[in-house]
């Protein structure tokens, strides 16, 4: 039993209420609160440092490459001879230095080499030039890729959109024909690259219209041209020993990449990713549309001539020592949005890093899986264009 107070008009009144209810002591389980499936590449990418694994991979990849090969190597054996061998080289260098200028000869202590000369020359004579060319042309196409991507608003955009690749075919076909001079061949192929895109920013200026739709639509123009000068080429040369030479080299390979090709592409790639590195959150602004970036203060016509230049220096670069090598600069940049988001600020250098992993990988597979190499063309193709259609079925949105 229990009482009830209660306050009727100043007067104190108790009332006898009934007994008190009986409580429910029995406990409901907890309900399960149903959610959407998590992607499994979202559950792992949380235990994972993704940002920290994507930089230290082309480190990896790289000594990777340099003991992987048809002539395989002894993984310490390729480190001791790496470190060693560029210690010694460093020595030998300021050796000389102090001789010139203290005008008497010095010599500084090496350290003991106990490899013989034809492991010393595979590792550095052979592999690694190629190594670091596989990256440098890896890393520039891909970031090549994401900023036209960002500028021109499209997936679907490749670097060679204005016509890069299609000039420097012409340059390099061009030069096989006149001297096939590996210098010739790469020092044209450069210039036809630089040429086709003038071209193609020509005739958006002719238009007096310097919007992104002008400048595709004008480098499907020139690149239809330029293609067309090269199946000129390709028909009047001599189908025994320049043919196939243009063939190849249209294929894409770094079979032939040497340390003087690494110091001669090697300035101007790294410039121009540098640029683009440094205005990369105005590429941001960018993708969000030429109204937009003006209202919010940028100068969009200085930005898309800067972007353009950078990444048309980084193109012709990488096209003129490997030859056209497509689908890196397409789905790469794509991979990159999966792992870090649209941001370009960080888009910017993972594509990058993913891009020079990416080819160095398809590289060791290209020279390593048959007994003669493979371009590496056919193997982009043939890894990138499958991912690209997976890509495509999936409802992902908000890439820019």
């Amino acid at each position: 039993m229990r009482a009830v107070r209660e306050m009727t008009c100043g007067r104190e009144t108790i009332t006898e209420a009934g007994p008190e209810p009986k409580r429910n002591i029995t406990t409901n389980p907890p309900r399960l609160v149903s959610r959407s499936a998590t992607p499994i590449s979202e559950t792992v990418l949380r235990f994972i440092p993704v940002e920290r694994a994507i930089y230290i991979l082309p480190v990896v990849l790289l000594f990777v490459s340099l003991f992987v090969g048809r002539y395989m190597m002894d993984p310490v054996e390729t480190f001791r001879i790496l470190v060693i061998g560029s210690a010694n080289a460093l020595l030998d260098g300021a050796s000389t230095l102090l001789s010139t200028l203290s005008g008497h000869q010095v010599v500084l202590p090496a350290f003991e080499q106990t490899w013989g000369v034809s492991e010393q020359t595979v590792v550095f004579r052979i592999r690694l030039p190629r190594v670091i060319a596989a990256m440098l042309v890896g890393g520039g196409l891909s970031l090549a890729g994401a900023s036209f991507q960002g500028l021109f608003r499209n997936p679907l955009v490749s670097p060679d959109i204005l016509g890069v690749a299609a000039g420097a075919g012409f340059g390099a076909a061009l030069g096989i024909l006149v001297s096939g001079n590996p210098w010739v061949i790469q020092v044209s192929a450069f210039a036809f690259g630089i040429v086709a895109v003038a071209v193609t920013y020509g005739i958006g200026r002719v238009y007096h219209n310097s919007s992104t739709l002008i400048l595709v639509l004008a480098g499907i123009i020139v690149g239809s041209l330029f293609s067309a000068l090269l199946s000129l080429a390709k028909y009047v040369a001599d189908p025994y020993d320049t043919l196939p030479a243009i063939v190849f080299w249209l294929m894409g390979s770094l079979s032939s990449v040497s340390n003087t090709d690494i110091i001669a592409v090697a300035p101007p790639i790294l410039l121009g990713s540098l640029c683009l590195y440094l205005i990369r959150w105005r590429i941001n602004l960018l993708s969000l549309g030429e109204e937009e970036a003006q209202a919010l203060g940028l100068d969009t016509k200085r930005m898309t001539v800067v972007l353009i230049v950078a990444s048309t220096v980084i193109t012709a670069s990488a096209v003129c020592i490997s030859g056209i090598i497509g689908w890196v600069g397409l789905v790469v940049p794509h991979i990159g949005r999966m792992l870090v988001g649209p941001d370009f600020r960080n888009l910017v250098p993972v594509s990058a890093i993913l891009g020079a992993s990416f080819l160095l990988v398809v590289d060791d597979i290209a020279r390593t899986l048959t007994a003669t190499e493979i371009p590496l063309g056919i193997l982009t193709a043939l890894v990138g264009a499958p991912f690209f259609a997976y890509l495509l079925t999936q409802k992902k949105v908000g890439w820019t």
